[in-house]
């Protein structure tokens, strides 16, 4: 079956919801006015339970099904923005300066409160569907401040799922793979102490600049020589930070950056191996480094079965040829990992068209794709827990 006829009849007021979201920008954990207009409209749809203040902003709504007992299923959308200045001069540009939906956050919410609207009205389902409204995806782990909080179990859910658009495939396009889809998402700085010296006579200290550029080099080793060809790594440099005048050799240096990884040994020898070439490639020119290495996202883990089941309830949307599970891990990262974790489920990504690339300050939500989002939303709940 293609969109479903109802929620294509209120695509218009969709339109607006996302772009008074759009409108209204805000980040991480702060997403009062967001939190207060979904909660609004989902007040006016009639749902039968909210929970607010979840994750500090996150709002969950309760439907409970007309078609008997089953279990909860759980969907996902996230809320926040990014400190990221727009340049479009949109109708609906971004009222906060230097705030912007650049990686379309508003869409996905937008989906989800269509789904919510349409499931309200028809309750065609068993059981009971947990509409998840979650801040700050984009750096604060609001998915893990809602699961230490209790989202799984307070609610019960049994399965979860969760869908991200895609610039550059064609619009209504689902993608997706069982097993890693996105990688883990790390971060480290590096503290060189070497000694300072004039710059006209280096023999006299210990260039902790040097040194770190030696690091720098080294680590590239891990990737290329101790992970195996088959798997997956990336060590990016992004900061190197030293001195503060052209005749001094300084005494201490920092390097900075992020480490990817789509398998937990892999991280784990990442891990490991940073330590010991900073260490020794420091000793080994007079000098001595720390490493700082802070665990972030996990990896987002597809279940295999859910995969299989969401992608058929994808396929009755928008047909077979428009569904691939084939798709290539990706090395960006996602906190839906921590839902993952918890409890078996699926990430999707779903094709919004030619546009500017995820957090770009050109970028804007494509809004003909809403109708087809909160179709796979409601045919998911109505799949997994069809109406006795």
């Amino acid at each position: 079956m293609p969109v479903i006829n109802r929620i294509a009849e209120f695509h218009n007021d969709m339109k607006e919801w996302r772009q008074h979201i759009h409108a209204n920008p805000e980040l991480l954990f702060e997403c009062h006015e967001t939190a207060a207009f979904v909660e609004g409209k989902l007040r006016e749809f009639g749902v039968d339970e909210i929970v607010t203040g979840m994750g500090k902003t996150g709002v969950v709504a309760i439907i409970n099904g007309a078609g008997g007992d089953g279990p909860t299923i759980g969907l996902r959308a996230d809320m926040d923005a990014l400190p990221i200045q727009e340049v479009r001069d949109l109708p609906y540009k971004s009222k906060n300066e230097g705030k912007m939906h650049a990686c379309g956050h508003d869409g996905h919410t937008t989906m989800l409160l269509g789904a919510a609207r349409y499931l309200a009205e028809t309750r065609n389902f068993s059981g009971r569907v947990a509409l998840i409204f979650q801040p700050a995806e984009e750096g604060g782990g609001g998915a893990k401040v809602m699961c230490d909080e209790g989202l799984m179990e307070k609610f019960n859910i049994s399965q979860v799922y969760g869908i991200h658009n895609h610039p550059g495939h064609a619009p209504g396009f689902f993608q997706a793979r069982p097993g890693a889809i996105m990688a883990a998402a790390d971060t480290f700085e590096i503290k060189v102490t070497g000694k300072g010296a004039h710059a006209a006579m280096p023999h006299f200290g210990v260039d902790s600049v040097q040194v770190a550029v030696q690091i720098a080099s080294a680590l590239q080793l891990i990737v290329s020589r101790n992970t195996d060809p088959l798997e997956s790594a990336v060590v990016s440099i992004t900061q190197i930070h030293a001195g503060t005048a052209h005749n001094v050799i300084p005494g201490e240096a920092s390097l900075s950056g992020t480490v990817r990884t789509l398998n937990k040994d892999v991280q784990e020898m990442v891990i490991a191996r940073m330590s010991e070439v900073a260490e020794n490639v420091a000793a080994a020119h007079g000098a001595s480094a720390v490493v700082d290495y802070v665990r972030g996202y996990p990896v987002t883990v597809n279940d295999p079965e859910a995969t299989d089941f969401a992608a058929g309830v994808a396929a009755m949307v928008a047909g077979e040829q428009m569904v691939n599970t084939d798709v290539a891990p990706m090395m960006g990262a996602e906190d839906f990992s921590y839902m993952l974790e918890e409890r078996k489920g699926a990430y999707f990504f779903l094709g919004q068209g030619e546009s500017a690339g995820l957090h770009h300050p050109e970028y804007d939500f494509n809004d003909e794709i809403s109708p087809i989002g909160a179709s796979f939303f409601v045919k998911l709940v109505e799949t997994a827990q069809p109406a006795a």
